[in-house]
């Protein structure tokens, strides 16, 4: 979708328009007639939400009211929502060009409707031969919005969209050699991301057990691709390092997933790339903050001499594991990333991954499930940010109580607690094992793929977080590192 910014001249628009009618609007900067000036006042009375629709043929006026005294994160979520309903309405009408202004709005609010409307407008077609009408080209007041302000937010959605193009893309498709190639290539196509891509002999010569075992049912080799973004202006010395759990495609392995399970299974890699597309985002908009990424690739499959419950892995950092169940192969992968990223020095390591269902659920497609060890002021920070983009977190516990649930009496740990209790918690457990400095962990599960299209995320991959993490990114300097 092409956004633009261009001078408004009401009487003489080529296409239909957009008008987000705010709670503070001049009459006489209206595009209508008096009649329906005061038809929208009355529906606004009714519903300060509702949208209304003139037929000026051979185009129409769409007038999403809103209203712009709602507490601030409240009123741009409502916005955004209002683009993806009004989004659906064109791609139904098979409109293609559209204006947009307003009145009684601020630059935030045309932003959000913006994002709404491009995130909305998101397709992952390239197998249809019947595809949608979406959008192609929006033209924007530019009194409204300054431009670098749309270019920077411009290059964040677009690399949200990557983001679901890559977490959409089937494993035949996109297996782990591959998708490390593309995120190599990406980083020399931006020039300020360096990119190193350790291959099967360098992974296993660092012994990264759990990345091996999960591989070894797999024909397609393993990949580690490490990324690092390091501008000359950072405000922090050390990395923030993101982990994220890239299982291009989860069967379970010998404990494989019954029934419809291993639908949407592709998407199990979303954690690795929503940190590869964070991390991007910010070097794109050279943002001043030091990020990493460490990002383990492989698929989880039953075949050849594929690992087996009862198998006792020696991880990275030296630490045994008694396998109890191969369908918790993510926080395998994610342990042996983590002890890498930890030797690094971070000044705080977060990880993302789909890692578990008990996650959704327990807080449904709503929200992450979040834990946090030593991290507290970091990670009070980043719920701010999700609350203020409404990619929200929920805090769990992170007792060392859980710890009891993770023993074995033939290793160190076992890799999943038996029974259902406390599933979501005793996988971050797991994994903060092999954290020795401030560490988050972002349970995605419920939130990085939809099955049913919900609102400006669509259906499939969403992007959701890259959004939080830039948020977050922004206010680094807040951080002590």
């Amino acid at each position: 979708m092409n956004i633009t910014l261009e001078k408004m001249n009401f009487g003489d628009l080529q296409s239909s328009l957009i008008f987000l009618y705010g709670s503070d609007v001049a009459a006489r900067n209206l595009p209508f007639k008096r009649d329906e000036t005061a038809y929208l006042e009355a529906r606004r009375k009714e519903d300060a939400s509702s949208l209304v629709v003139f037929n000026r043929l051979p185009h129409k006026i769409y007038v999403q009211n809103f209203d712009s005294e709602l507490p601030t994160a409240e009123s741009l979520e409502k916005l955004r929502r209002a683009a993806a309903a009004i989004q659906k309405m064109l791609s139904d009408e098979k409109v293609q060009r559209v204006a947009l202004a307003g009145e009684g709005i601020i630059p935030e609010e045309m932003v959000a409707f913006l994002e709404g409307l491009h995130m909305a407008n998101y397709r992952f077609d390239k197998y249809k031969t019947k595809k949608d009408t979406l959008l192609t080209d929006v033209a924007v007041d530019n009194l409204i919005v300054e431009p670098n302000v749309l270019e920077e937010n411009l290059r964040l959605w677009r690399r949200i969209d990557r983001c679901r193009d890559w977490v959409n893309e089937p494993v035949m498709y996109l297996n782990a050699p591959l998708f490390a190639d593309l995120l190599k290539a990406e980083a020399e196509r931006l020039g300020n991301v360096k990119c190193t891509v350790l291959g099967q002999k360098k992974i296993e010569s660092l012994k990264m057990g759990g990345l091996l075992a999960v591989n070894r049912g797999s024909e397609d080799e393993a990949r580690f691709v490490v990324l690092e973004y390091k501008p000359a202006d950072r405000v922090n010395k050390r990395p923030i390092a993101l982990v994220g759990k890239g299982v291009m495609y989860d069967t379970g392995g010998l404990n494989i997933k019954p029934g419809d399970y291993m639908l949407e299974m592709k998407s199990d890699m979303a954690g690795a790339a929503t940190m590869a597309s964070a991390l991007f985002a910010a070097a794109e908009n050279r943002l001043p903050v030091y990020l990493m990424a460490f990002l383990p690739m492989t698929d989880n499959r039953p075949g050849k001499n594929a690992y087996a419950a009862d198998d006792i892995l020696r991880m990275y950092d030296g630490t045994t594991v008694e396998i109890t169940n191969t369908d918790a192969e993510g926080r395998l992968i994610l342990a042996d990333a983590i002890a890498y990223a930890d030797q690094q020095n971070p000044a705080l390591i977060i990880d993302a991954a789909t890692l578990t269902g008990a996650a959704v659920r327990a807080l449904g497609t709503c929200a992450i499930a979040a834990m946090q060890q030593d991290a507290a002021s970091a990670y009070n920070l980043l719920s701010i940010m999700g609350d203020q983009v409404c990619e929200r977190l929920v805090q769990f516990p992170f007792w060392k109580e859980y710890d009891e649930m993770l023993k074995s009496e033939v290793a160190d740990m076992i890799n999943c607690n038996l029974g259902a209790q406390a599933g979501t918690i005793t996988a971050g457990r797991f994994l903060a094992h092999f954290a020795h400095h401030p560490y988050i962990h972002l349970d995605i599960a419920g939130v990085a793929y939809y099955a049913k299209r919900e609102h400006f995320y669509g259906v499939g991959a969403s992007g959701f977080g890259i959004r939080l993490l830039y948020a977050f990114f922004q206010m680094a300097d807040q951080l002590k590192a």
